[in-house]
């Protein structure tokens, strides 16, 4: 019996390994989308959000069954409540792939981005889709450390983002209103997108150590 209820636990981290791959590739997909003005991509990204959604609701189902049923203690239910939270978590990274795809699809034939900024996303985009890509291996092997080093890159992102508004902000902008109010939605929903990744390696933080990275100090125990 206890070996089957850690079969279900182990799954449950497959599974959410699972949906990183999938909101990895679907801004890799939306990135692409959005720089080469592919319709196509675009609309595969837009198609597949809702398996991720689905992903979402399985791990859920399956994190509220091993609550209900096996009334995990200690680390067991830290990763479980950690499931549900990176769960939500994932799906968001997904919605915010979508929202990429669905600026891309708006705008064809036209490009969303002028040329000036398109190296900035592309840069954006390969830093998102490697934290989730890096977010998978943490998930599989719950290494602290890694996870740790995540905000480093998560610092590139944000760095990216706030020089895009100096380039938005220069009053020699070229290109109008509409296209920078399409430049600064894009470039929050990469920011985001990494804040996401992270979020989820402090869960997994979380479930090793039991303490929350962020919250209280060093000395305060968030074991339960």
């Amino acid at each position: 019996m206890r070996e089957a209820y850690h079969v279900e636990l182990d799954q449950l981290a497959e599974n959410l390994a699972a949906m990183s791959v999938q909101v990895a590739d679907a801004m890799e997909r939306a990135t692409k989308a959005l720089l080469e003005v592919d319709l196509g991509l675009a609309e595969q990204v837009i198609s597949d959000d809702a398996k991720v959604d689905d992903a979402r609701a399985e791990c859920e189902e399956q994190a509220y069954a091993l609550l209900a049923l096996q009334a995990p203690v200690a680390t067991d239910l830290r990763t479980v409540l950690a499931a549900i939270h990176a769960a939500e978590s994932l799906e968001r990274m997904g919605d915010l792939a979508l929202h990429v795809a669905k600026a891309a699809r708006r705008r064809h034939p036209d490009p969303v981005l002028p040329d000036s900024v398109k190296p900035y996303f592309a840069e954006m985009g390969r830093a998102a889709v490697s934290l989730a890509r890096q977010v998978e291996a943490i998930i599989k092997t719950k290494d602290v450390s890694a996870a740790k080093d995540l905000e480093t890159e998560d610092d590139q992102v944000d760095d990216l983002h706030r020089h895009l508004f100096t380039v938005l902000m220069d009053r020699e902008w070229p290109h109008g209103v509409a296209s920078a109010v399409d430049v600064t939605l894009l470039g929050r929903f990469y920011e985001r997108y990494a804040d996401h990744a992270v979020s989820v390696a402090k869960r997994m933080i979380f479930v090793v150590t039991g303490r929350m990275p962020g919250y209280g100090t060093d000395d305060e125990d968030l074991t339960i």
